[in-house]
């Protein structure tokens, strides 16, 4: 099971520029509104496309979608860690709780 970031933790790592987030949401989500600095990669692409967009095995990656009953996060977080990265992490309660929470977000 991958741990848990909340979202002060996960607000502070990305003030610090410490980590690299993960949009498990993609598409039109994505280009809507994503956390700050976060890049897309859904479940689909990640066997082709992590090692372009996540090329530090060992960075630390937290993976985010819409909320708790959103499995995206998990699946791509799961998916990367048997992939070999080593240090990853997940948002749980997703980009609802972060706007909820009158965080910034970004947008395509």
């Amino acid at each position: 099971m991958t741990a848990l970031i909340t979202r002060d933790e996960l607000a502070a790592a990305i003030e610090a520029g410490a980590v690299t987030v993960v949009d498990a949401l993609g598409g039109d989500y994505y280009d809507q509104q994503h956390l700050p600095g976060a890049v897309a990669l859904v479940r689909a692409e990640v066997d082709t496309q992590a090692q372009a967009v996540l090329p530090d095995r060992d960075a630390v990656i937290v993976t985010y979608c819409s909320n708790t009953a959103c499995p995206n996060s998990g699946q791509v977080a799961d998916r990367l860690t048997a992939l070999g990265y080593t240090n990853v992490r997940k948002y749980r309660e997703g980009i609802q709780d972060w706007v909820e929470a009158g965080l910034p977000v970004e947008s395509a």
